[in-house]
């Protein structure tokens, strides 16, 4: 049977991904890649091959992937030499003979000038080496996770309201649980291969939606503050965030506001063959931690 490897298993999107390919397939079907791999026991406990190797150590690597067919190319890690990283992960498969990989960049819309840090050029020069590799691939574009809402809106939103630079735009948040099993079904299937989905989550939502949506959830006014990107990194700053990573929050804002990521819905669905979670049922499950 083919074989499958997941990079990153002890990270949040490799790990689910192994366990919703679980359900799919046998586990001797499968093998997760980690740095630590004393980290995925519990990948291990369920009988899944864990093999040790780092981005870093191009040998390493090929001995790793020999006698896989597909691999899920997991994103590194923001703010390291992820061109390296992913160059020696694409160079390796294609010696050790894999044949298909799976990447995960961040939506970036045709035309779009828009630009994260670290992360933008970076996904886009794997995208270049993909085409180049003579690999078969599939592209499976990520929004923004449902998860970082919080993050995004910082402090105590039920008491003090969401606060954020002033902006109408709209992101089609996704779950990480819903992209992960995404990745399954493109990893367990055939016909996937050279073609690129973009998996925004439905009905994409505004900031001044979050703050209506936990209005509604917590059964009490939760105000929308619009204001400066001064004012909202010492927001952040102040309930207790880094500056660097409230900069980092900024980024994601500006280009929420600016609809980088309010594209047309439908790919996720689709692989899906259901609904996935929403933004306010996401809120509904969360919004008491939000208190803290």
């Amino acid at each position: 049977m083919a074989k499958i490897l997941v990079t990153g298993a002890t990270g949040n999107i490799g790990r689910k991904t192994l366990q919703h390919l679980l359900k799919r397939l046998p586990a001797s079907d499968l093998v997760g890649l980690a740095r630590d791999p004393a980290k995925a026991a519990d990948l291990a406990a369920d009988r899944i091959e864990i093999r040790q190797g780092d981005y870093l150590e191009y040998d390493g690597l090929v001995r790793a992937f020999e006698g896989i067919d597909k691999l899920m190319l997991v994103s590194a890690t923001a703010f390291t030499d992820r061109n390296t990283q992913h160059q020696n992960a694409i160079s390796a498969a294609r010696q050790a003979g894999v044949k298909h990989i799976v990447y995960m960049p961040i939506i970036h819309e045709a035309g779009s000038a828009f630009t994260l840090p670290d992360i933008t050029e970076q996904d886009l020069f794997v995208e270049e080496k993909l085409k180049a590799s003579g690999l078969a691939y599939t592209l499976v574009r990520h929004p923004p996770f449902i998860e970082s809402i919080p993050f995004y809106i910082g402090g105590n939103a039920l008491e003090t309201g969401v606060h954020v630079p002033a902006g109408a735009g709209k992101a089609g948040y996704a779950s990480r649980d819903d992209l992960a099993e995404a990745h399954a079904i493109v990893l367990s299937q055939d016909g996937h291969e050279y073609k690129t989905y973009s998996l925004y989550g439905d009905p994409a939502v505004s900031f001044a939606d979050v703050a209506q949506i936990l209005s509604d959830v917590s059964g009490k006014r939760v105000p929308f503050v619009s204001g400066s990107d001064h004012d909202y990194i010492a927001h952040l700053v102040a309930a207790g965030l880094p500056e660097q990573a409230a900069r980092f929050a900024l980024v994601w804002v500006q280009g929420i506001n600016a609809g980088e990521w309010g594209g047309t819905a439908g790919d996720l669905e689709k692989l899906l063959g259901r609904k996935p979670m929403t933004a306010a049922e996401f809120l509904r499950a969360n919004h008491a931690a939000l208190q803290a």
